[in-house]
C-alpha cells in the first residue's frame, strides 16, 4: 500500500508490486539491490476462522532448500531470504531488530554463514522512537553477495555505528531528520573505498576473528555508555519509558498468547482422536 501511495506500481496495471508471502519459495530472478524493512515479529503464523466464527492459530512451514537453516523465526527467515535473493555483486541493506543480532540456534548459524559468504561490513545501531511501535530497537545491516570462496571468509570487518546510546527521537515533538544521519554518513563512506574508513567516537571496527569468537557469534556489540544512566535528570521523557515498556510488554503477551493458542489447539487435537469411534 505505502508503494501504491508513492506511485510505484499500479493496483490494476502490470505486476510492478507483488503482494504474495516472499518467504513461501525460492526467488525466481535475482537482485543487484535490496533496500527492506521486513515486518518485525519472531513467530511465522496465521489464523484460521472457520465458518462458525472460531479461530485456530497454525504455524507456517516453509520449504526452502536455499536456507541455511529451518525456523519459524520470521525475521531470520526474511535475512535468508534477502541473501538468496541478490546476485553476486549485490548489495542488501536491511532493518532487523536487535534478536537477530544475538539470538541462538538458528540465528547464531545464520550469522556464521553470512559473515564468512558474503561481505557483511557495516551494521547501523538505530535508537528508539523513530517507528510507530515505541521501544523498538532495531539496527540496519549491510551486507553484499560475493563469489564462493572456501578458503577464507568474505567479511573482513564489520564496522558498527552507535546510533542509538544517548540518542533519543519521537515521531512528533523530536523525528528523526536526515541531518541526524550525516555524521554516519560521513563515517560510512559511501563513495569511496571502505578502507579508508577512519574510527570515532561512534563508528568501531570489529574483524572476523573477533566476531565468531564472541559467544554465539553476538553482533549486539555496545561500547558507548549513555550519559542519562548516570544522571537522572537526563533520563528519555516518560512517555518514552512508558512507550518501552508497553512494548516489551505486548510482546511477551503476544508470545504467552500464541503459545497457550498451540496448546489448546494441541489438546483438542488429542481428545477429538481419543473419541473417534474405531470401525471393525
Amino acid at each position: 500500500m505505502n508503494l501504491f501511495l508513492h506511485g510505484i506500481g499500479q493496483p490494476t496495471g502490470p505486476a510492478l508490486v507483488r503482494t504474495k508471502d516472499a518467504l513461501a519459495a525460492p526467488p525466481d530472478k535475482r537482485a543487484s539491490l535490496v533496500l527492506a524493512n521486513p515486518p518485525f515479529g519472531k513467530k511465522s503464523s496465521i489464523t484460521v476462522y472457520g465458518d462458525d466464527g472460531s479461530a485456530a492459530r497454525e504455524a507456517i512451514a516453509y520449504e526452502r532448500r536455499d536456507f541455511w537453516v529451518t525456523t519459524t523465526n520470521k525475521q531470520l527467515n526474511f535475512v535468508q531470504h534477502i541473501a538468496s535473493l541478490l546476485e553476486i555483486h549485490g548489495r542488501a541493506a536491511v532493518v532487523v531488530p536487535d534478536n537477530v543480532l544475538f539470538e541462538g540456534g538458528a540465528g547464531e548459524t545464520i550469522r556464521r554463514r553470512l559473515l564468512k559468504e558474503y561481505d557483511v561490513h557495516t551494521l547501523l545501531r538505530l535508537p528508539t522512537g523513530i517507528f510507530y511501535a515505541g521501544g523498538v530497537k532495531a539496527n540496519v545491516l549491510f551486507f553484499e553477495r560475493k563469489q564462493a570462496r572456501p578458503e577464507r571468509p568474505w567479511t573482513e570487518k564489520l564496522w558498527v555505528y552507535d546510533f542509538r546510546t544517548a540518542q533519543h527521537f519521537t515521531l512528533k515533538q523530536n523525528p528523526l531528520t536526515r541531518a541526524a544521519l550525516e555524521d554516519f554518513v560521513q563515517c560510512y563512506r559511501p563513495d569511496e573505498d571502505r578502507s579508508k574508513r577512519v574510527e570515532t567516537e561512534r563508528f568501531k571496527a570489529y574483524t572476523y576473528e573477533e566476531l565468531i569468537a564472541r559467544d554465539k557469534a553476538n553482533l549486539d556489540i555496545t561500547w558507548l555508555r549513555d550519559p542519562s544512566l548516570d544522571d537522572a535528570d537526563n533520563l528519555p521523557a516518560p512517555e518514552v519509558l512508558a512507550a518501552e515498556i508497553v512494548e516489551d510488554l505486548q510482546a511477551a503477551l503476544e508470545e504467552f498468547a500464541a503459545i497457550a493458542e498451540t496448546l489448546q489447539q494441541a489438546r483438542g487435537e488429542g481428545a477429538a482422536g481419543e473419541a473417534a469411534p474405531v470401525a471393525e
